[in-house]
């Protein structure tokens, strides 16, 4: 399938495709329930990542703290004022739309490599500031203590995690959905002008900022959701979540699978997550190894250059396969 192909195709057909095999490995394989929830909540993130570098072009290394604001939101909302989940999940959106929007309206006056140590810069802050707010954050020992209602008012939230996964996977789902319609509408094409060119972009009269600054927000509603999944999913949120190893691994994730198209994302995030879940349990001290590993052979051989090689290579010896069948039969 050329990329053409797969930016034509219509936007529901991929949150229908994660949405269908999700459900299908969650009853196939039940005691997998936890890892099906990890891959959904880093899925999301990575796919809003990939909003930002991918599709803005916006190389960022704090793109964790929109995750942890999210979840540390939610978590709240659900100790002190209601344990629904959907709702949590709307506050998680709002929460890291807002910081997006609030910190983006600085950060966007840079570019480059003064944006990328900004970002970190920021990061830092929070989690400076997380760590200092013991009373609202419970610091380093995270913040738990609390418990969420059914959801929809039907189904609880049981041990074996059955509702928590397939309520990750609607959300993954919907969340893809919603990302693919912004990206594939005149407004995701306008940024996409501007990752290529803004100079281009401006002559033409786009208003780049303001445009750069909405997509970044939009990312930050992603990334809000996805840190509300997991603190509902889990009944815990940690300073880890804000904390900058967690935006080198879902860059690492964006890589693997390939910026600019959100389905690698979702490649990308269910690569390293499965890598990570393995190689963990093989040896939990070395398994960065392999990870490394894995990313070496994508920066020397990257998918957009192997498949087309590959492709050439198999339809050549399909082409001289016929020939040396009819050598054979001659007299």
């Amino acid at each position: 399938m050329t990329p053409n192909s797969l930016r034509t195709a219509p936007a529901w057909r991929a949150p229908l495709v994660v949405l269908i095999l999700g459900v299908g490995v969650g009853l196939l394989l039940p005691e997998q329930l936890g890892l099906i929830v990890r891959i959904a909540v880093m899925a999301l993130l990575v796919v809003s990542l990939d909003l930002v570098v991918g599709v803005a072009g916006l190389a960022t290394l704090g793109h964790a703290a929109l995750y942890g604001v999210g979840g540390y939101a939610a978590a709240l909302f659900a100790l002190h004022v209601q344990a629904d989940p959907l709702l949590g999940l709307l506050v998680g959106v709002a929460a890291g739309a807002a910081v997006a929007l609030v910190s983006g309206a600085l950060l966007l006056r840079y570019q480059g490599f003064t944006f990328l140590m900004l970002t970190v810069a920021f990061a830092q802050i929070l989690l400076a500031l997380a760590q200092k707010w013991r009373g609202w954050t419970g610091g380093d020992d995270g913040l738990s203590g609390f418990s969420m209602a059914p959801l929809l008012g039907l189904f609880a939230f049981d041990l074996e995690g059955r509702t928590a996964a397939f309520y990750a996977i609607a959300v993954l789902a919907l969340g893809l959905y919603l990302a693919q319609r912004l990206v594939a509408s005149p407004f995701g094409l306008s940024v996409r002008g501007i990752h290529e060119s803004r100079a281009r972009m401006a002559a033409l009269g786009t208003p780049v900022r303001a445009r750069l600054l909405a997509i970044y927000t939009a990312a930050g509603a992603l990334a809000g959701a996805a840190g509300a999944l997991a603190a509902q999913t889990n009944a815990i949120i940690g300073l880890d979540s804000l904390g900058f190893g967690l935006s080198a691994e879902i860059l690492v994730m964006l890589v693997l699978g390939g910026a600019g198209r959100l389905h690698g994302a979702l490649v990308g995030a269910l690569i390293f997550t499965l890598l990570h879940h393995t190689a963990a349990s093989i040896n939990p001290y070395h398994w960065l190894f392999a990870v490394g590993l894995a990313l070496m052979a994508v920066v020397l051989a990257p998918p957009r250059v192997l498949w087309p090689r590959l492709r050439a290579r198999l339809g050549a010896a399909g082409r001289r396969a016929p020939l040396a069948s009819s050598q054979e039969v001659l007299p």
